[in-house]
């Protein structure tokens, strides 16, 4: 497993945005520990066995804006504001967000593949999220360091902010905790079944789909690895954006 974000493989699209390989791995799904919330149990072992790259940072208003020539943001005064997270979007807007984004990149290849771009699994968002470790936060589990390393209801200032500007987790992902929460794409169960995989978990007939992360304006606990949240697919939030997953397709 490759845990030095220096090491790791990564390409840059034509937004200059950068997306780190995640390699195949096992790890702890979910949070037993003492307090745990009900959802995040049962915690079980799960396989990543694909590989995928996921965004060094959330998609930013620039990027929306170029590609659907509209900022739903509610954040998006000031000069930097284009390098803010994008906001107020709900799963129907990326869906279509990535369609575009899918058919504007059909015949674009990185590292010499074809691919395509879609939203992180569950699993894939907390094996991310973790980057090899196994405390609360990648950085430990003191609430004390949150500061430094994440925005959150503490030292947000009342408003989303660039990202980036926090420490990123050992493999190079910024934001993973606090900012905005970050739409998944799986639907919502209250407690996680003991068959989770690396493929999102259908939604059958719930509306409801998984938000991850925590936001400028939630509190610490809500910011952990394992903190999980519903959210109907057409929430629009200040606080719920999210971030890319590229996809090598099958070759031959």
């Amino acid at each position: 497993m490759i845990d030095n974000a220096n090491q790791s493989p990564s390409f840059t699209d034509g937004w200059g945005a950068t997306y780190r390989l995640i390699e195949p791995g096992t790890f702890v799904f979910g949070n037993d520990g003492g307090g745990a919330p009900k959802s995040e149990t049962p915690s079980q072992s799960v396989t990543v066995s694909e590989p995928f790259f996921i965004g060094q940072h959330l998609v930013t208003q620039a990027q929306w804006t170029d590609l659907m020539a509209f900022n739903p943001s509610k954040f998006q005064e000031g000069w930097s504001a284009g390098l803010r997270p994008v906001e107020s979007i709900n799963l129907d807007d990326i869906t279509v967000f990535l369609e575009r984004l899918n058919a504007r990149d059909e015949a674009t290849s990185y590292l010499g593949l074809i691919g395509h771009w879609r939203l992180p699994s569950e699993a894939e968002w907390e094996y991310a999220a973790k980057a090899g470790t196994n405390s609360r936060w990648w950085f430990g589990d003191r609430d004390v360091d949150l500061d430094g390393n994440a925005w959150h209801a503490g030292n947000s200032g009342g408003s989303t902010r660039e990202v980036g500007l926090k420490a990123a987790n050992p493999w190079g992902l910024f934001d993973m905790n606090g900012l905005v929460n970050e739409w998944c794409a799986d639907g919502w169960e209250r407690r996680l079944s003991l068959s989770r995989t690396q493929r999102p978990l259908p939604s059958n007939s719930t509306d409801r789909f998984v938000v991850r992360g925590g936001s400028w304006f939630t509190e610490s606990d809500s910011t952990r690895n394992t903190a999980r949240q519903p959210a109907k697919r057409s929430k629009q939030s200040d606080g719920l954006g999210f971030r890319l997953v590229w996809e090598p397709d099958q070759q031959g």
